[in-house]
């Protein structure tokens, strides 16, 4: 409950980074002011290196069908733009329907729930998809739209007073939310085995 209140607190900008995920987060890019031409040139370089895991596990999938053509690669880049204008829909739906009218943002939901569902199915009919794609996919994508943040925080000053830059706060906070699950819930479990409770307060 804590992690979720600081995620999404939007308090005065002048709360401290212990309270605010999104000061913290501005907080993390402060040296990137501070840098050069030749800096951000750097930065982004080293950026790169999380586009090689997209570009390494896509040939694997089985949609790909054993294709090592440079097209299975361009294509996957449609895929990545796709679920990015999806979640910049669903975004806005929710900010200018959820709170007075929820059931345009529940229908919102409905056609893109029904939207990946035919998407899936042609995919299992006319392609060689299998659903282990599903997962492959996930470890190839999720590094792919972290190395999308990261490009965009160089380009902040370019970004910030444009709608885009809304769009690359909130898939941040999404991001931060899902390595927060993933750290979280293992440790949840764990406090729930028999013993450890006893073993914690000891430590």
């Amino acid at each position: 409950e804590e992690f979720m209140n600081w995620i999404w607190y939007r308090g005065s900008v002048f709360a401290r980074a212990e309270q605010s995920w999104e000061n913290w987060w501005y907080e993390e890019q402060d040296h990137l002011r501070n840098t050069g031409l030749w800096g951000k040139l750097l930065e982004t370089i080293l950026v790169l290196r999380f586009f090689f895991f997209q570009y390494g596990i896509v040939y694997h999938l089985g949609i790909a069908s054993g294709s090592r053509s440079i097209a299975v690669y361009l294509i996957s880049w449609a895929y990545v733009v796709a679920a990015l204008s999806v979640y910049v829909a669903m975004a806005y739906a929710r900010k200018r329907y959820a709170a007075k009218e929820h059931i345009y943002y529940r229908f919102v939901q409905f056609l893109v729930v029904i939207l990946v569902v035919v998407v899936i199915v042609s995919l299992l009919e006319f392609t060689g998809f299998v659903f282990a794609d599903l997962l492959r996919s996930l470890l190839a994508f999720v590094p792919t739209g972290w190395g999308l943040i990261c490009v965009a925080q160089v380009l902040r000053p370019f970004l910030e007073r444009s709608r885009a830059w809304d769009t690359v706060v909130a898939v941040a906070r999404f991001y931060e939310i899902m390595f927060g699950v993933m750290v979280m819930v293992p440790v949840a479990l764990v406090s729930w085995l028999p013993g450890f409770q006893n073993m914690q307060t000891r430590i």
